[in-house]
């Protein structure tokens, strides 16, 4: 048998003992901060390095672009009494580089407005329908991503070759286009599937048809992933070289990458003009990466809550 012993009311707080309040959290120990504080600064680290890292060849080019052929200094070094200039002049006169940016602005223009304007379409039926044709046809689509454009090169030439499509703009941008579609219908659909259903219950209600539902109602929301699709399709066909030296051989016709290439030769090569032709090729994609950065990182994680 045990015994219950009680207090009265106030014997407690007659001894002076204090209740600590339960819902106060608990110190934090000190080496739990000094763990996080040495994490944040690996981190840091860490994203410096990697900052350096993506750098560094743009320095080895801009320090390239600004010297001569006969100088045979570390191109780690930038010139030290004056910059040569005359690499910018070659790239212009004898590679033709600002040609090559214009068609490369041209193809590069109509390729992305297509895919952008064929994915958005093909992905809105396979986003709002889970049938399990429409699951095939997305499996499809992903092990198209997979395919390397370099393995179907051999039959892509012939084939283009018969239709008298080599040396033309609109060869070109239907095989950049038949390329990156299928990347441009897996991002669509994958955001899609995130949007609200409610709202396009809603403006059917309202009496909307299915096409002014696409247009009017699912098309403006789409504009995180449009720029991702727009960023990720213009770099590609933009610095596209594979295809582009078999699909444009005449010198008039040529890109920014098969202009480039130009300057590489067996007998010798021309180190300062093709930096130069480089930084100069650079700036379009750049500004327009400027624009939409905004959208960017969004876009490539959109849908991955699902």
């Amino acid at each position: 048998m045990t015994a219950t012993i009680t207090e009265p009311a106030g014997a407690t707080a007659e001894r002076g003992i204090r209740f600590t309040d339960d819902r106060r959290p608990p110190a934090r120990p000190r080496a739990g901060r000094a763990g996080r504080a040495v994490g944040s600064i690996a981190i840091g680290f860490g994203l410096l390095v990697a900052i350096v890292l993506q750098l560094l060849p743009f320095y080895i080019t801009v320090t390239t672009a600004l010297k001569p052929r006969s100088d045979l200094s570390s191109q780690w070094v930038l010139p030290g009494d004056e910059w040569y200039w005359q690499n910018f002049t070659t790239a212009v006169d004898r590679g033709h580089i600002l040609g090559a940016i214009g068609n490369s602005a041209l193809v590069t223009l109509v390729s992305t407005l297509l895919v952008c304007a064929l994915g958005a379409l093909a992905a809105y039926p396979l986003a709002r329908r889970t049938s399990v044709t429409n699951r095939l046809v997305m499996v499809g689509i992903v092990g198209l991503i997979m395919v390397p454009p370099l393995s179907i090169l051999v039959p892509l030439y012939t084939m283009m070759n018969q239709l008298q499509a080599v040396n033309t703009y609109w060869g070109t941008i239907l095989v950049m286009v038949a390329t990156q579609l299928p990347l441009a219908i897996f991002l669509y659909a994958s955001f899609m599937r995130g949007l609200p259903l409610s709202i396009e219950e809603a403006a059917a209600v309202d009496g909307a048809s299915p096409v002014q539902i696409l247009f009017r109602v699912v098309f403006p929301m789409l504009k995180p992933v449009t720029a991702t699709v727009v960023i990720l399709t213009s770099v590609a066909v933009w610095n596209e070289y594979a295809l582009s030296v078999y699909l444009m051989r005449s010198p008039d016709m040529r890109t920014i990458a098969p202009a480039i290439g130009t300057f590489f030769a067996s007998s010798g090569s021309d180190l300062g003009a093709a930096a130069a032709a480089s930084l100069m090729s650079v700036v379009p994609v750049l500004a327009v990466y400027l624009v939409l950065q905004r959208y960017f990182i969004k876009g490539m994680v959109a849908g991955a809550e699902k």
